[in-house]
């Protein structure tokens, strides 16, 4: 079952002055459809979709200066990281929070907001 989107009260980022806040991001393939799989491929297409986001603000993941992250289960904590590290370059990663946590979506395994700094 989809979940309509377009009938949550959030904005998908918000740009203040030389930064912008994305708001938290689930593993929807499809607008208000989860995609299948596990931790891996949540992860996979959660920071797809917020290339996605960032690119609509003619930025990329280099520009993401924060992330906080939600997992719903601490055994997923190595896989999300391993899938995580592969959308970074060695070595620059942004500064990051993460916690365990209950999802409001069923089936939802992750969820990730970004603060990203635009370019002046």
């Amino acid at each position: 079952m989809a979940i309509d989107l377009s009938k949550i009260p959030l904005s998908p980022a918000i740009r203040h002055n030389d930064t912008l806040y994305l708001s938290g991001q689930l593993a929807f393939g499809e607008p208000g459809v989860l995609i299948n799989g596990g931790i891996e491929a949540q992860t996979k297409q959660v920071m797809l979709n917020i290339e996605t986001v960032l690119k609509k603000h003619s930025i990329s993941l280099k520009d993401v200066i924060k992330t906080t992250i939600w997992l719903t289960n601490k055994s997923d904590f190595a896989g999300f990281n391993a899938a995580y590290a592969q959308f970074f370059d060695p070595g620059h990663y942004p500064t990051r929070s993460t916690v365990i946590s209950g999802l409001l979506i069923d089936g939802a395994l992750i969820e990730i907001e970004v603060i990203a700094r635009l370019p002046e």
